[in-house]
């Protein structure tokens, strides 16, 4: 079945093909999904149970706040102050709940369900989408295969590490890290972007040694206010440059 939605502007048709949505969906869910290995390694190597590293699947289901708390948790963190960066981390899914709710309009007793699943792989194949069936239709594919496969993924991480033992002998702590980088870097695609990631990689390296694990996590949130204050900055500062060199030019005019 062919989806048509009229392109803004153009008054012409496009068609988008129920599979074709089906596929991308179930490629950004079957790519992602696959990290739920890392994590499962990770939190088991952290010294959660395996019970709790599946309870932290099923339930919080959003991967960089899962990989921030038990990364905290290892390094010897408070576990309210681990609790506080996964949470920080995990606030900007209800800015894309604010967006997807517009586009989806699900039924009232579908909703808190469907909440469970926004998180930035679904968005990003929801928004990618021209008309409402076809957001909800890449919504709906992506949420249940990353669901599914996150799930089974970091149970058998999990197993795969209490198998192995001592995770840090095979270097594999640093698989989080690594899969989280992977998935962070592609983001970053303006000049602001890039500046906040490395103010907040700056911030996070240099007061690890001096403040409490997680804790540096927190501060380098400070990084987007940071950038976004300096830009502010530099863009009133090009104005008020341009507004003067305006009104020298209207004076000059005025005096020929």
């Amino acid at each position: 079945m062919t989806e048509q939605t009229v392109v803004p502007g153009t008054g012409t048709v496009e068609g988008r093909p129920d599979a074709a949505v089906v596929r991308d969906a179930l490629g950004v869910g079957v790519a992602v999904g696959l990290s739920g290995f890392a994590f499962g390694v990770t939190s088991a190597g952290s010294g959660l149970t395996l019970l709790q590293t599946c309870a932290l699947s099923l339930l919080v289901f959003t991967g960089a706040s899962q990989f921030a708390l038990v990364g905290a948790l290892a390094a010897g963190g408070n576990p309210f102050t681990a609790a506080a960066g996964a949470f920080f981390l995990g606030v900007r899914n209800a800015f894309y709940g604010l967006r997807l709710s517009q586009l989806l309009a699900l039924p009232r007793a579908v909703r808190p369900f469907a909440a469970q699943w926004v998180i930035d792989e679904t968005t990003a194949v929801a928004l990618a989408q021209p008309t409402r069936r076809s957001v909800r239709i890449g919504f709906t594919v992506t949420g249940l295969t990353l669901y599914l496969l996150w799930n089974l993924t970091t149970l058998l991480g999990a197993l795969g590490a209490e198998a192995v033992g001592d995770t840090d002998a095979w270097g594999l702590d640093a698989a989080g890290p690594a899969v989280f980088l992977a998935l962070l870097a592609p983001m970053l695609k303006t000049t602001t972007e890039r500046a906040v990631a490395a103010l907040a990689v700056l911030l996070g390296l240099g007061l690890l040694p001096v403040l409490p694990a997680g804790v540096p996590v927190l501060v380098a949130a400070l990084a987007a206010l940071a950038v976004l204050w300096a830009e502010g900055r530099r863009r009133g500062g090009a104005q008020c440059g341009a507004q003067d060199n305006n009104t020298q030019g209207s004076g000059q005019e005025g005096e020929r």
